[in-house]
């Protein structure tokens, strides 16, 4: 195989909900600016180093026009205006605000990196409750206040850019006592990183160095849209809107106006397409063929239910099948289109396991797995790994924003002679693709569509924008087609229906996530909704001003065990594998799928759980190190479903120890447990083994619980943020229906 050089394909999704408040024109979160200046231009920008790492961006077209508000000034929200605001005039609302919001930052990699920031948490304590911070905000001084508002933006401006920036750097150096000119040179360096973003991806793809995909403009489930009743392949007992969904038009316009606005920005027509959540079906392809889409990428589930064959792999994670490792051809009216589909496990390695390893051995351990996936075939050159992820998400968990790791991985794939890295452009335009005939319609998040469809809040969202669309045709129908101020209402109050058709809202309805600003995207998605019936005169529905989301509801895991696993209860990770089958708990929050709550100055980073025959499993990883943190905490596990059970876990230093408690059924007392069998340890994680005879659920059913994570009597995090979660108990054919070589 020498001179035979296997394909690379990374393709990092660049992605936010859309922000902008259709009533008040503001934007409601400031995620777009902050990853901004902290993701979206140093992503890029490192492959300067490395022309030979040729990679696919992936910019959705709702992302490219918030962006270009920042770039240009036009976008405001209350977190600039709350940093330009002078400390002076700050009011305690606006205080309590800047408390409770301006430490979302991960706390060891951006604001431990500022000591006066640390200080300033510290000062403010661990709770971010609004009834805490009224109190300690009588206590930051005029000097606090400025430090504040600097040191937030600062510390979400990549380290790498405010090195390379002589007077971000001054900042840095400074580290304290901020002015109010200090405040609006960083507020203009802000905006002057925004402006570069575009050019930059512009510039790179003229170099051939990357390939700008698209998708459709505000992130829709387009399967959804063209028809609902796809959800029922993967679901077939799925309850659905009581109106069927099914208007390809507006899949067509979605990509149309995606198409047009990419057009505009880098001066040509986009080739591919990551489809919103990886969310394929049949029927889209044609669309997106017509609009000049020559391919598109999903998840390897997708392709193993397409084939209906099972994906093996060792228990290492790699994969020991090479169809995964194909490009793809499916016929259309409108002509060929070319697929491929992510490796998930070499995927989520990225995103969420690498950050807890160094940097070296992290990118080792991905040329290792590349290299097993190489020695599979005789003719690598005809195959192609794809690795798809969330390209902003996950660096805040890495060290000096993930540029160590990605340099380390950079260097050794330049120099590694079985590995040729491309974009998928470059490799389409050569490769010999195999036919696939059917294509099953699913996302990549467990291959279906529960997310955006199903649950009875999911359903609410969807029967609101049908009513609404109904009234925009219905209005379109009698509107003088010859009126240019009638047209021009028509196509916003359309524009308005588009932006309701996002992922994003769908995301947070439902029972599988939950964040402390569901009630931000609720009123978002609402508001799309009752500025249609403003534009074309009509009374919105009162429907509108109720929330869409109940108070209590439970959650699933989005990620499930595969297999048993039986862990050393000891607070170490004794080896790799020993969680590698576990199912994982996010804490997800504020605004994107991946920012957990140590943003909002949270503990926990994330939570493994995983069952034996006999026992549950739980790993807690903490944001930093569990046995350094300079105070004393606890979590207390509240099973409220088959049987009512607290596990206190007391956590002093290196000392772990576990209070169990039963309610007594006839008088609702709780009762101690001396001899429950749970164990507890905690060194570089805490780990804790519970019997399930003690939780009373048997093989199958369902599990009910949530997690409280204490300091004193203070509540710092509830898992949970409302409701609670469910899992699945493993049943008697649990091995073999998640069977790995």
């Amino acid at each position: 195989m020498e001179g035979k050089k296997l394909n690379i394909a990374f393709v990092w999704h660049m992605h936010q909900p859309l922000y902008k408040d259709p009533l008040s024109g503001d934007y409601a979160m400031p995620w777009v600016l902050l990853h901004g200046t902290k993701d979206y231009l140093d992503m890029v920008s490192i492959l300067d180093e490395f022309p030979n790492i040729h990679q696919t961006f992936n910019i959705v077209p709702c992302l490219i026009e918030q962006i270009t508000d920042y770039a240009e000034g036009v976008a405001k929200d209350r977190y600039i205006n709350l940093t330009l605001k002078p400390a002076d005039e700050l009011t305690t609302d606006d205080k309590v605000f800047l408390l409770k919001n301006f430490f979302q930052a991960n706390w060891d990699n951006m604001i431990k990196p500022f000591p006066r920031y640390w200080e300033l948490l510290h000062n403010r304590g661990l709770s971010s409750g609004t009834d805490d911070l009224i109190p300690v905000a009588r206590y930051f001084s005029r000097a606090d206040w400025l430090d504040l508002q600097v040191l937030f933006n600062l510390a979400w401006i990549d380290p790498h850019l405010r090195a390379q920036d002589a007077e971000l750097s001054a900042l840095c150096e400074k580290g304290r006592d901020f002015t109010e000119a200090d405040k609006a040179v960083l507020i203009k360096k802000q905006s002057g990183i925004l402006a570069k973003i575009l050019p930059k991806y512009a510039e790179m793809q003229e170099k051939g160095i990357i390939e700008i995909s698209t998708s459709p403009y505000y992130h829709p489930i387009m399967p959804l849209l063209l028809d609902s009743f796809c959800a029922r392949t993967a679901m077939p007992d799925v309850t659905l809107p009581k109106e069927r969904f099914s208007h390809p038009e507006d899949v067509t316009a979605q990509i149309t106006k995606g198409v047009a606005l990419y057009k505009k920005v880098f001066g040509c027509t986009p080739e591919g397409m990551w489809p919103s959540e990886g969310s394929v079906s049949a029927e889209i392809l044609p669309l997106a063929r017509a609009e000049g889409i020559k391919w598109l990428a999903s998840d390897e589930e997708i392709l193993t239910n397409s084939l209906e064959m099972p994906l093996r792999r060792d228990a290492y994670g790699n994969c020991l099948d090479a169809f995964i490792y194909k490009p793809y051809s499916i016929n259309t009216p409108s002509g060929p289109v070319s697929m491929v589909f992510r490796d998930r496990v070499l995927s989520d390695l990225i995103g969420f396991d690498y950050a807890k390893m160094h940097s070296d051995s992290a990118s080792d351990d991905f040329i290792g797995r590349l290299t097993n996936i190489y020695n599979l075939f005789d003719d690598p050159q005809s195959h192609i790994v794809t690795i798809i992820l969330d390209g902003e998400n996950a660096w805040e968990n890495y060290k000096n924003d993930g540029r160590d790791f990605l340099h380390s991985l950079y260097s050794k794939l330049s120099k590694n002679n079985k590995f040729d890295c491309v974009t998928l452009k470059e490799f389409f335009s050569r490769a010999r693709h195999d036919s696939l005939s059917r294509l099953y319609p699913g996302s990549w998040i467990n291959h279906n569509f529960r997310i955006w469809i199903g649950h009875h809040e999911d359903n609410s969202a969807w029967d609101l924008i049908a009513d609404a669309r109904s009234a925009v045709v219905k209005y379109s129908s009698v509107a003088n087609a010859k009126d240019g101020a009638a047209t021009k209402t028509i196509q916003a109050a359309w524009d308005e229906i588009y932006a309701s058709e996002g992922s994003d809202w769908f995301w947070w309805y439902g029972d599988e996530h939950s964040s402390l600003s569901d009630e931000q995207f609720d009123i978002l998605f609402r508001s799309h909704l009752k500025r249609v019936y403003m534009l074309i005169s009509k009374e919105p529905p009162v429907a509108l001003d109720i929330p869409i989301m109940t108070e209590e509801k439970g959650f699933s895991p989005e990620s499930k065990p595969s297999a048993y696993i039986n862990p050393v209860i000891d607070g170490e990770i004794t080896n790799y594998f020993e969680w590698l089958a576990s199912g994982r708990l996010k804490h997800v929050t504020f605004g994107t799928a991946m920012h957990k709550e140590q943003q909002s100055g949270g503990f926990i980073e994330a939570i493994l759980y995983g069952f034996s025959k006999k026992e549950l499993f739980f790993r807690f990883d903490c944001c930093g190190d569990p046995v350094h943190h300079d105070i004393d905490w606890s979590f207390t596990l509240h099973t409220i479903n088959p049987v009512h059970v607290k596990i206190t876990g007391v956590i002093q230093g290196d000392k772990a120890t576990a209070l169990v408690q039963k309610r007594n059924a006839e008088n609702d007392d709780w009762v101690d447990a001396p001899e429950s069998g749970v164990k507890i340890a905690i060194e570089r994680v805490l780990e804790l083994a519970v019997p399930l005879d003690l939780l009373g659920v048997k093989s199958g059913e369902e599990l009910r619980f949530f997690i409280d994570i204490d300091a004193g009597e203070r509540c710092l995090e509830r898992w949970p943020v409302k409701g609670f979660i469910a899992l699945d108990t493993p049943t008697e054919n649990f091995e073999s229906e998640n069977w790995m070589v």
